[in-house]
């Protein structure tokens, strides 16, 4: 095992990420973001060349909370954390309930301060702007360097080349604690563009087609890289919104790559921070910024990472960007996206406009929206909400006099943070109302009233559709420069590498282990079996329910018999040997555990007596609870497609049983190799063997301990 690296001191760990050295390229080829998690991941054995699907202990760049830092701060010290193990790691950013000025509200962000003070953490407080725009202005997200954050919109960071992904609290607190945290490299997708946009196409139309065009979950858990000579001609702010909605879109991280363009806006971003202070041949130079800065700029330009010839993808998706004209997504739905022009013959009226949030309230959407207001009023009977993404957006907007234009418009301004995005706050929409928003959600309820209509659109549009009063165009666009307004030009391969599929090399199990886990196979014949039939909702809030009882629900909202089935199986079952773990293996089909963030879905089969979960794939925030609560789960596609075939009613998941059961038992004992993947499934009419991708010595290490809980402490003490 090659030993975790010391945490050396502030400059030293600078001088690291600063001046990296190119290394040979690896016998196996990897994309870029395989390249970027290699450099983070620690205690890999010997020679581990990272693939997408291994499970790996990452050590992020920085880890960002934003008001949920209070209760990871609760979790911090619940599992007798006292010391943050790298305090440059940490940065705290106050922006979702800004608006709020109650005295408990106030006294929660007292309170982080407090504790980043103490601990000397990097703070930014409630009207500096949206953590996901501060840590781009900072340099906290930096190109090729791996950044987390406990809010899905992390994905952000793609947009400057930075592999910025989600976690959860549990997640933070384990970070705080001991610096590192486990993660699973997703499948890679490459997203290539060709052509350029025509004049007054943006990049939230280009993700908002994408959402709408491939809306049957295509990049769901997966990495995207996008590539091609179209990329070029987007605007870093237009990548920024992009990899923002990937999150939308189903994927877990959205990467751009570093390019002229890029270095370009970070000459820019250089010039800007320098002239923040006064300097003069009297006046010493300001301090060099500790991200941004000539060396960091100098050592980009000399290892720029690229992705290896023969790079393995799961789906190459090509998008001609030259036969894309403006979108519009819903009404509640990202998944809905129609063409402007179809969209504005209907005139939808509209009550409540939205110039807001971390995805299109940079300068340059504030300037678009500004151009097409000038001179114009907001419609009556409509109100306009404007807040830029941060206050160094909001300056430079007012120095350049977009902002004023806006006002003048008669928008209503709303302090930098997240707002009406996510229900709080001013502004929101009420029964009945209609709202357009450039924002990146527009699910039912998201932005107030679960009967209210909310539909997504670019800049420009939102402050069209304000003025006239109705989902629009801006004047200003040119109909004759668009190209025909049907769907935009897609093709799609799929397995798009020329390489052979790289086997998962054998690996020695972490000490403690089981080389195998064995038992009575029970199948759900369900996809999309969400948290809430795992869980029911009512026992959620129950704080002082027991882990027995827990048991006793297990399944209710989905098979009120399986909980008691479980049990009665139970007692027949022994392990063959010492190295094995017996109990119920439950296989079920796609999407498993989708739904809410609640961690009793996990702990609850647990302890039921399930020790093992196999599905053809599984929601991630379910999947983090699981393996962060030490509940193993594995994907198995040609399991799943052979149990529904033989045993599901009609051949097909969704209405149970041949026989009218929800939850199919015929006996069959299955073994699951955790040395080399081979699983065994037994039954009357014989045996058949399947190959699953085992997990990681990260994931075993976290069983071993009971839980990412338990790891934590073994790491402090």
């Amino acid at each position: 095992m090659r030993l975790s690296p010391r945490i050396p001191g502030r400059g030293c760990l600078q001088a690291a990420r600063f001046f990296a050295t190119s290394v040979t390229t690896p016998r196996i080829p990897q994309t870029i973001i395989e390249k970027v998690v290699q450099k983070y991941s620690v205690s890999l054995p010997d020679g581990k060349v990272v693939k997408a699907g291994d499970y790996v202990m990452i050590r992020p760049e920085h880890v960002m909370t934003h008001d949920n830092t209070g209760p990871v701060i609760s979790k911090f010290k619940s599992i007798g954390a006292k010391k943050i193990f790298d305090p440059r790691q940490a940065v705290f950013t106050l922006d979702h309930d800004v608006q709020n000025k109650s005295d408990k509200n106030l006294a929660k962000y007292a309170n982080i301060e407090a504790f980043a003070r103490t601990h000397g953490i990097d703070f930014y407080p409630a009207g500096r702007g949206i953590g996901h725009q501060v840590l781009v202005e900072e340099g906290y997200a930096f190109p090729h360097t791996l950044t987390v954050a406990s809010d899905s919109h992390s994905n952000m960071y793609g947009g400057v080349a930075c592999v910025g992904t989600a976690i959860v609290r549990t997640d933070a607190a384990a970070l705080w604690a001991t610096g590192k945290t486990w993660w699973q490299v997703p499948r890679m997708v490459k997203v290539e563009f060709r052509g350029k946009l025509a004049p007054g196409v943006t990049g939230k139309d280009v993700i908002v087609a994408l959402c709408g065009s491939f809306n049957n979950d295509e990049v769901l858990n997966a990495a995207i890289e996008f590539t091609g000579e179209g990329v070029s001609a987007l605007s870093i702010d237009d990548r920024l919104t992009i990899s923002n909605m990937t999150t939308e879109w189903g994927a877990l991280v959205g990467v751009f790559p570093v390019d002229d363009t890029l270095l370009s806006w970070y000459e820019s971003a250089l010039t800007k921070l320098e002239q923040r202070t006064f300097a003069s041949k009297s006046v010493p130079p300001p301090p060099e910024h500790p991200r941004i800065n000539r060396r960091s700029l100098d050592a980009l330009r000399a290892t720029n990472l690229t992705s290896d010839l023969g790079a393995q993808y799961s789906l190459h998706l090509i998008f001609d960007l030259s036969t894309l004209v403006p979108h519009v997504s819903g009404p509640n739905s990202v998944k809905v996206s129609t063409p402007l022009p179809k969209l504005e013959s209907q005139q939808i009226a509209i009550q409540k406009a939205y110039l807001v949030s971390c995805t299109n309230s940079r300068v340059s959407d504030i300037a678009a929206a500004a151009s097409v207001v000038e001179g114009k009023k907001v419609a009556e009977g409509v109100e306009f909400y404007v807040a830029a993404a941060s206050s160094v957006v909001q300056a430079e907007a007012e120095k350049l006099g977009y902002w004023n234009k806006l006002i003048a418009a008669g928008a209503k301004v709303l302090p930098a943070g997240c707002g009406p995005c996510i229900g709080l706050g001013t502004g929101l929409l009420e029964e009945g109302e209609t709202g357009i928003s450039a924002t990146n959600r527009n699910y039912k309820g998201r932005m107030g009233h679960p009967k209210a209509q909310a539909y997504l659109a670019s800049p420009a549009v939102v402050a069209a559709s304000a003025v006239k009063g109705f989902i629009c165009s801006p004047n200003s666009l040119d109909a004759s420069s668009l190209p025909p307004a049907g769907a935009p030009v897609f093709s799609i391969a799929s397995g798009s590498s020329d390489a052979a599929e790289v086997p998962q090399a054998e690996e020695p199990l972490f000490p403690g282990f089981p080389a195998a886990f064995s038992g009575r196979l029970l199948f759900a014949p369900q996809d999309n079996l969400s948290t809430d039939a795992l869980y029911p909702g009512k026992y959620t809030y129950q704080d002082d329910i027991t882990l027995e009882r827990q048991a006793q629900v297990v399944m209710e909202n989905y098979d009120p018999s399986f909980a008691g089935n479980v049990a009665t199986i139970l007692p027949s079952l022994s392990a063959s040997d010492e190295s094995t773990k017996s109990g119920v293996i439950l296989v079920s089909g796609y999407n498993f555990g989708t739904g809410s963030s609640r961690e009793q879905a996990a702990t609850a089969l647990k302890a039921a007596g399930v020790p093992l979960v196999i599905a053809g794939s599984f929601g991630d925030i379910f999947k983090r609870n699981a393996i962060n609560n030490g509940l193993v789960c594995l994907e198995c596609p040609e399991l799943v497609a052979d149990l529904t075939a033989t045993y599901a009613k009609g051949g097909a998941r969704g209405a149970g049983g041949r026989e009218g059961e929800l939850t199919v038992d015929k006996g069959h004992e299955i073994r699951v190799s955790m040395t080399d993947g081979n699983v065994t499934l037994r039954g009357s009419d014989g045996e058949k063997t399947y190959k699953v991708r085992t997990v990681g010595a990260s994931v075993q290490e976290l069983w071993v301990c009971g839980g990412l809980e338990g790891f934590i402490l073994k790491s402090i003490r």
